[in-house]
């Protein structure tokens, strides 16, 4: 028998104006629930977690709590204004945790508590807010996009502590990583309602594809109109997904390519070669570059002997601890910052846009037409003239939000407004400072599908690893003593060379010196177009495949989510269970399979 909730929300409505941001949801949360968050930006995720963590009261409905239990809620941004220092903000209040307690946290995370609130960075005071949010030993955690702002060591650090924690948590989170490591059930906020899951966010996509689905059936029985204005939306949405295969295809494509001309052999003419391809192809090449700072005799190297070409297309991601020198990495390579020693040498042609969520730059009191468009109903779009409706289409949002001022969006929102804006410019190079931060997944999607498609040179620093891997074709990791790892791949390649390492395995050498490539050349795959009839067949029909598995297994978890089908029947239970365990390993062996041609036809 399921354990009691420990807090409940019962015909829960709230009113916003004119119109309900959601009406009549229940919401059950058990002692041990890991539950994901999940919806749309502006769907109202950070609201419904205030609604159940009490700081605002709804307008319908009845919530309930167990005496006793203590509810912690992490906000997005945190409010320092008035505290001294970061122990002051943690232990304001008289919910306050005991000092030792947040010293004992804070040293895990390291982060001087001492430290002036109101210069901290913002990773100081995320990790300060997450040592007062976790030091009063909460019973339920809500945590609103907790590893925005944090490093890769502390966002290790988060997902051990979750992992071993006793109580129960909901968060909200942009990191598909970090959300299908620790997750077991989902809520998904959509259009005013709430749906739960018992899979962790791992399935939550084949769930989400199988209710649009059945939408979708639904919708062939309305008129034509309303099906295009009520559906296109999750129309795009799916569609951007089954393109998700073919778009990660052609960056393992990209990274093989840079994975020879990273290997030992090729490193003399990644770095120097003369030939005029390589010379008209190259946008930014770094040779011998190092940089240090601080007063002399006590100086600390940021980067050492740093060399590297990054051509055309290329999309470079830069990731390390907070600390390690990224930001100064990025200005070297942008000709913002000198180096030292060595020379950065950028093409004459090269026009970058820079995209780093500064959201306070756009004028609350403006409408989303004159962010866009200066107040017109065209835009120009890299060159081509463009309703702005249909922009703002492209870019997820209603059209009818048009004239919609900018202070009525969401956090999330804004950064994707902010991503249209930029992404009109004309350029060749984008350089994104921490893209992902308040976007929600559908946006992820969509700014994967752009950047994939962008004609220029992207550069990238992000801590989120599974945007790293779905988007870049090489990783600059940075670990602090100067050295820069440069690794044909996404952050994965980049984890496997660390562990490598740290276990004392040998890692490959790339010829630039105090680099590292991703792994020893690989053995020459099948030649393109020379797999056997067998081969081409399943090379072609297995997505299909795969998708059917995805659905087979939504439909499974579907049944086995009713709560009382173990009482009533048992063997049927049972009888799921084996299926879908079958059906989960056909679906394992399709994709082993599928990525097994994939790299023979890359070649």
């Amino acid at each position: 028998m399921a354990a009691a909730p420990i807090l409940s929300w019962e015909g829960l409505g709230l009113n916003q104006g004119t119109s309900w941001l959601f009406r009549d949801i229940d919401i059950h949360i058990g002692p041990r629930d890991r539950l994901a968050l999940i919806g749309r930006n502006g769907a109202g995720k950070s609201t419904l977690l205030k609604l159940i963590g009490g700081q605002i009261e709804g307008d319908k409905g009845k919530r309930s709590i167990q005496p006793g239990v203590k509810v912690v809620t992490l906000e997005q941004d945190p409010f320092f204004t008035g505290f001294d220092t970061l122990m002051d903000f943690a232990l304001a209040g008289s919910d306050a945790p005991e000092r030792h307690e947040v010293e004992a946290i804070a040293g895990q995370l390291g982060i001087d508590m001492s430290r002036k609130a109101q210069s901290a960075s913002g990773g100081e005071r995320r990790r300060a807010a997450l040592a007062r949010a976790l030091a009063q030993d909460p019973d339920l955690l809500l945590l609103d996009e907790p590893t925005n702002h944090l490093d890769l060591a502390a966002i290790d650090w988060l997902e051990d502590w979750l992992q071993r924690y006793k109580g129960a948590f909901v968060v909200i989170s942009h990191d598909r990583t970090f959300l299908e490591r620790l997750t077991r059930a989902t809520l998904w906020l959509d259009r005013g309602s709430l749906r739960r899951k018992e899979i962790g966010f791992g399935g939550y996509e084949a769930w989400m594809e199988q209710v649009y689905a059945e939408e979708a059936r639904a919708a062939d029985k309305l008129d034509a109109k309303l099906k295009i204005e009520a559906h296109w939306l999750e129309r795009g949405v799916t569609a951007r997904r089954k393109r998700n295969m073919g778009r990660l295809e052609k960056l393992y494509e990209m990274r093989a390519t840079r994975a020879a001309m990273l290997n030992p052999q090729g490193t003399a003419k990644l770095a120097l070669g003369t030939d005029d391809e390589a010379k008209s192809k190259a946008v930014i090449v770094a040779e011998n570059v190092s940089k240090k700072f601080g007063a002399k005799g006590h100086e600390r190297t940021i980067i050492k002997d740093f060399t590297l070409r990054i051509t055309r297309k290329d999309r470079i991601g830069v990731v390390g601890a907070n600390g390690a020198g990224k930001t100064t990495l990025l200005k070297l390579l942008t000709g913002e910052l000198a180096p030292d020693t060595g020379t950065v040498t950028l093409a004459k042609t090269l026009s970058g846009v820079m995209i780093d969520q500064q959201r306070s730059l756009m004028a609350p009191d403006k409408r989303v037409r004159d962010v866009l468009a200066e107040g017109s109903d065209w835009i120009d779009v890299r060159g081509t003239r463009k309703h702005i409706q249909g922009y703002l289409k492209e870019f997820l949002f209603d059209p009818g939000l048009v004239e919609a001022r900018v202070g009525t969006l969401s956090g999330g929102e804004r950064s994707r407004l902010l991503l249209a804006r930029e992404f009109a410019r004309l350029s060749n190079l984008l350089v994104l400072d921490e893209p992902t931060n308040d976007l929600d997944l559908e946006t992820l999607d969509l700014l994967q599908e752009v950047i994939a498609d962008y004609e220029g040179t992207v550069l990238i620093v992000s801590h989120d690893r599974d945007f790293l891997d779905r988007t870049v074709t090489i990783t600059l990791g940075l670990d602090g003593s100067g050295k820069v790892d440069i690794v044909a791949g996404g952050y994965a390649d980049w984890e496997k060379i660390r562990k490598s390492r740290e276990a004392g395995k040998p890692v490959a050498r790339n010829g630039g010196g105090a680099s590292e490539a991703a792994a020893p050349p690989p053995p020459p795959p099948a030649k393109k177009g020379k797999l056997s009839y067998k081969d081409q067949r399943d090379y072609e029909l297995l997505p299909t495949r795969i998708e059917e598995l995805d659905a087979a297994i939504a439909r499974g978890e579907a049944q086995l989510a009713d709560p009382d089908l173990y009482a009533k029947d048992p063997k049927k239970f049972d009888a799921l269970m084996a299926a879908l365990e079958k059906v989960r390993a056909d679906k394992d062996a399709a994709e082993e399979r599928w990525l097994e041609l994939a790299e023979m036809v890359e070649g």
